[in-house]
């Protein structure tokens, strides 16, 4: 490609400094800081105490983008991100965001993030195999796509009974590689509590693996399935790693458990119990980590008496809204996005170091591994190839299929494993690495994997090319429909003379999702005319653009 002048022009604009940036009027929108909800007054009241100044609100262009990605991991597409900047309505953000909650790839991508959460995986080390993985994610998917109430997915995971091919939901124990009783609790720990138990007593650990002391894992004579279930037997109680231990809560309380009485259900009660303060923080915690790239409590999976919140009444505030929704994890995404904290904009106020840990602005991160290749086949028209070292027909992955829908994440792409899609080993927040590599910034620059999407893509080429009549061109009407007449003809030289702009505008919206200014524009139409090629003008912009760290990162 001929474009790194016009890229390196490109990407300088888009990455120095907040207050020297040229495109900082993209970004931010309205100055008026007023709080919207309990949320912004929490925040604004933290801040002020600081002596932190926050962002200003972000343009409806940079939130158009960010809660299409935050909420469905998609891009708009060019007519939803020029529908959206062209209504006058004051609460159009509102009104986008309950439309996209109630989306179909809603479910699909916050299903991807908790198959990330419980281990969906069929290969080494979790072994769930293929057909017990797709069981386990559909539940999982079907969950979110019905909202379930959180205390119930909580509930069916920690108490059902079967197979592992036939009820989905029995797998969060097979996804434990530690499958001692101190093992699952553990695990129990790190996904609902959000500890990792560092520092625990031993009596402590003790007494929570006794809830789990007779989970039962029986081989049937299909292969590889299990079924997994409460084993009351006096043999399975009274085990070995069991001989001294006495069921206990992790506050400290002992439980009462009647014989014969699954253990597990006592502590699932006791867990979802709107009295206990662990459980609606930790997922509260998750869900605001998920949704502005940093916990209140940071790492979301580190709960811990030396690492305390950084505004401990906002995560109180937010706990208590859910279990008072009764745990309608919509209604506290809502909450959240509505708020002026979520809206603002990535561009700092402050040159503080404590600014980004208390929310002064919208952290600038890279899009998940998942994300970025399935924006580049939205915008390009393409599609991409997946693949599982499991020879099973659960394997197959249909042409088409987005990334963040892959159920088992033992089915990957080499562009999966570069761009950091985490191994579903642990269930840890931390195995998704979204920091950005040379080798990474080396395949977008420059390996054909990316070029043959962006030159051989039918949907960029046909903004610039379309069919007759159909919308913007760079070509010109044929001479046999060529109008007759001054004024016609000087009509139509008008609109010609707006194709081209009106494609370069096409294009913005499709990649960055939104117009360009007037100074792009200008570029632009320089670089055109030194090209070799129209189309190789076309291609050039379009690399350019993906190129950017304006289409890479949330922003």
């Amino acid at each position: 490609m001929s474009s790194i002048p016009f890229l390196v022009m490109w990407v300088a604009a888009m990455t120095s400094a907040a207050g020297e940036n040229p495109a900082a009027k993209l970004y931010d929108g309205v100055t008026d800081l007023t709080p919207a909800c309990r949320i912004d007054e929490l925040v604004f009241a933290d801040l002020k105490r600081l002596d932190i100044q926050p962002a200003n609100v972000c343009s409806d262009a940079v939130f158009v983008r960010r809660v299409y990605l935050d909420v469905l991991g998609t891009l708009p597409t060019a007519q939803e991100a020029r529908e959206f900047l062209s209504e006058k309505a004051a609460n159009k953000r509102s009104v986008l965001i309950d439309r996209l909650l109630e989306r179909k790839e809603y479910a699909d991508y916050w299903a991807m993030k908790w198959s990330d959460l419980l281990r969906v995986k069929a290969e080494f080390p979790i072994n769930l195999w293929p057909n017990a993985a797709q069981a386990y994610y559909r539940w999982i998917q079907t969950s979110l796509k019905e909202n379930t109430p959180y205390d119930r997915f909580a509930r069916q995971l920690l108490t059902s009974n079967g197979s592992n091919f036939r009820v989905g939901q029995v797998n969060f124990y097979r996804a434990t590689q530690n499958k001692t009783p101190e093992g699952i609790a553990q695990s129990v720990a790190l996904t609902f509590m959000g500890t990792r138990g560092a520092g625990w007593p031993k009596e402590r650990w003790a007494g929570m693996a006794a809830f789990f002391s007779q989970i039962s894992f029986r081989s049937t004579g299909e292969w590889k399935e299990e079924i997994v279930s409460f084993d009351p037997s006096p043999a399975k109680a009274a085990g070995p790693e069991n001989a001294q231990a006495a069921p206990a809560f992790p506050d400290g309380t002992a439980a009462k458990v009647i014989q014969g009485e699954d253990p597990r259900i006592v502590f699932a009660d006791w867990l979802t119990s709107e009295r206990n303060p662990w459980f609606s923080r930790c997922i509260a915690n998750r869900v605001w980590f998920w949704l502005l790239g940093r916990g209140i409590v940071h790492e979301p999976d580190d709960f811990r008496d030396d690492n305390p919140p950084a505004n401990p009444e906002l995560l109180d505030y937010l706990a208590k809204e859910l279990s008072g929704a009764k745990y309608d994890l919509k209604h506290l995404m809502r909450l959240i996005l509505n708020s002026k904290t979520y809206q603002l904009s990535a561009i700092s106020r402050s040159d503080k170091p404590e600014a980004a840990a208390h929310f002064a602005r919208y952290p600038l991160r890279r899009l998940e591994a998942e994300v970025l290749i399935d924006a580049l086949n939205q915008i390009t028209g393409t599609t991409e190839q997946y693949s599982s070292s499991v020879p099973e027909p659960f394997t197959y992955v249909p042409e088409g299929m987005r990334s963040i829908s892959l159920p088992d994440g033992s089915i990957t792409s080499p562009f999966l494993e570069m761009f950091g899609r985490p191994p579903r080993d642990t269930g840890l927040a931390s195995e998704r690495s979204n920091r950005p590599t040379a080798d990474q910034r080396l395949h977008l620059l420059n390996s054909s994997h990316i070029q043959r999407k962006i030159e051989n893509s039918p949907k960029l080429l046909a903004i610039f090319q379309p069919a007759a009549g159909s919308g913007p061109s760079f070509g010109k009407l044929p001479k046999n429909k060529a109008p007759r007449g001054a004024k016609a003809r000087a009509e139509l030289t008008a609109q010609e003379s707006q194709r081209p702009l009106e494609a370069v505008k096409e294009l913005y919206l499709t990649v960055l999702s939104r117009f360009p200014t007037d100074e792009e524009l200008k570029k632009v139409a320089e670089y055109s005319k030194a090209a070799p090629s129209k189309r190789e003008a076309v291609v050039d912009l379009a690399w350019a653009l993906v190129n950017s760290a304006e289409f890479q990162y949330r922003h």
